[in-house]
């Protein structure tokens, strides 16, 4: 079953189930792929690769904007949990990505094998990660882990 498949029977069961929180996550990727559909010179072909895209997109927004709304303390606490919610509901549609460990990992081979020890050689490492792992990996924390481990700062 197509991912396009599945949001259409998560939003008839969740308007079924009056589930408020999963209509408007799957509404609004609903909406974010009607947008690309409609701009001018699209083309393609709406399969799950597109639909991939584009949550991956939602959710990397809406975890952006969650940290913002935790920074808010009890004033952005409600609609931080609702975006929590979105991104967590929304991952089983992504690819799964290494997790930290294995990340860390993956940081200190690639350290050793450039030779690199220089804290601003950081980029040099993360976009030799990128490069290799790009879809492996979460860039953020990549990031956070080669400049942890060059820095020797926590």
């Amino acid at each position: 079953m197509s991912i396009q498949e599945q949001l259409l029977a998560e939003l008839k069961a969740a308007t079924l189930e009056r589930d408020q929180p999963r209509l408007d996550v799957i509404r609004a990727v609903k909406t974010e792929i009607q947008m690309i559909q409609t701009s001018k010179g699209f083309d393609s072909e709406v399969d799950d690769a597109l639909y991939q895209k584009v949550i991956a997109s939602y959710s990397k927004k809406m975890t952006k904007a969650r940290a913002e709304y935790e920074k808010a303390g009890d004033r952005g606490r409600d609609l931080a949990a609702q975006l929590a919610f979105e991104v967590e509901y929304l991952s089983r549609w992504l690819p799964q990505k290494l997790d930290e460990e294995a990340t860390l990992a993956l940081v200190l081979t690639t350290i050793a094998e450039l030779g690199v020890s220089d804290p601003g050689q950081a980029g040099r490492v993360t976009g030799s990660i990128m490069k290799g792992h790009g879809k492996d990996v979460d860039g953020g924390l990549v990031n956070k882990l080669v400049r942890k481990q060059l820095t020797g700062a926590d």
